[in-house]
């Protein structure tokens, strides 16, 4: 598989690079590695990661630091919908570990793995900035708030219909 950014992308990959002064290429890491993740199956392997570098002019390790330190990168594959519970103080005084509990039960994975279908991962995450309305998980660009087993159903189900919607051709719901 050759590692290379579609046309599209490599525009936008110049035009955020543009955005900073000559030299100061890395400031442009964060977003670029959003880019490459959006484009190379949800995730980071290392040869991704090595593109990047080269892109932006880096070490490799600089790449491998940032991915590896924030969890909204993924450095394996992930499912379809990515289940990030905060586990973080607040959320955990208000039933986060409970609604991991549930979710490993229902979905029979734990955390860090992915279904057997592809469908779902589970990640627990640092704070997510949203402690007035634990517990809570981000599932893509949306946050779930004051999750019960309920609204984990509720949750997995629209995931599911939102699947066979795009897999009949009738577009992705958002």
């Amino acid at each position: 598989m050759t590692i290379e950014f579609t046309k599209e992308r490599m525009y936008k990959v110049q035009e955020i690079i543009n955005k900073y002064p000559a030299g100061k290429q890395k400031s442009a890491l964060l977003p670029v590695l959003h880019l490459a993740q959006e484009q190379f199956n949800g995730w980071l392997d290392v040869p991704v990661m090595d593109y990047v570098a080269g892109l932006l002019k880096l070490d490799p390790i600089e790449v491998y630091e940032v991915a590896s330190f924030y969890s909204m990168y993924n450095l394996k594959p992930v499912g379809k919908y990515v289940f990030e519970v905060c586990q973080t103080g607040p959320c955990m005084l208000n039933g986060s570990d409970d609604i991991i509990h549930y979710i490993k039960n229902k979905l029979k994975i734990s955390e860090g793995e992915t279904t057997a279908d592809g469908m779902f991962t589970l990640k627990t995450v640092e704070c997510l900035g949203a402690c007035g309305y634990a517990p809570m998980m981000q599932l893509g660009k949306h946050y779930r708030e004051h999750l019960t087993p309920a609204k984990v159903d509720e949750i997995v189900e629209e995931c599911r219909k939102q699947a066979a919607t795009a897999a009949n051709g009738n577009g992705y719901l958002s």
